[in-house]
């Protein structure tokens, strides 16, 4: 499940800490499994308490803390849209809703094709931005209007194949 080139990539993290603190190395080790495997297992978890001595449910409990760390498979496309109070007031839950409506899915859910998954986010820090998402937990989308979510699920549509993991 987890290779040998991903325990080195543990490793090289793992080093920039102190010996007596390489659990510090939690989220870097975490983004790894995901980038590799998709999204981070319970099985993954626990290699990661191994490598970094720590107790299953304090690395268990960083991974269901942030939202960027997938616990199950996602489509090709992971869509956050912050619904904290700020952008609530300036129509971040119209946003998603315009997301469900468009993808034919709920929130936390992924399209039949395995290019969507729909998930609300916490405060993005871009509350003057309004309604604001994330895209694969990577790249802001700013002033969401719904011809701007139009526009941007028609790009990654027309971009995307959909994921092994979806399927």
């Amino acid at each position: 499940m987890i290779s040998e080139s991903t325990k080195a990539r543990f490793a090289r993290e793992v080093a920039k800490f102190p010996a007596d603190q390489k659990q510090s190395a939690v989220m870097a080790c975490l983004s790894i499994v995901q980038q590799e495997l998709g999204y981070v297992s319970a099985e993954s978890e626990n290699v990661v308490a191994e490598i970094l001595g720590m107790p299953p449910i304090a690395v268990h409990e960083v991974t269901t803390f942030y939202n960027m760390y997938n616990q199950a498979p996602v489509g090709r496309f992971k869509l956050n849209v912050c619904t904290n109070l700020p952008c609530q007031l300036r129509d971040g839950v119209k946003a998603l809703r315009h997301l469900e409506h468009k993808l034919g899915i709920s929130m936390n859910e992924t399209t039949a094709d395995g290019l969507f998954t729909l998930q609300q986010s916490e405060c993005l820090g871009a509350c003057a931005d309004s309604p604001v998402m994330l895209v694969n937990d990577r790249t802001m989308c700013s002033f969401m209007s719904n011809d701007k979510l139009d526009q941007l699920v028609d790009g990654l549509r027309a971009s995307g194949t959909p994921s092994a993991e979806a399927k």
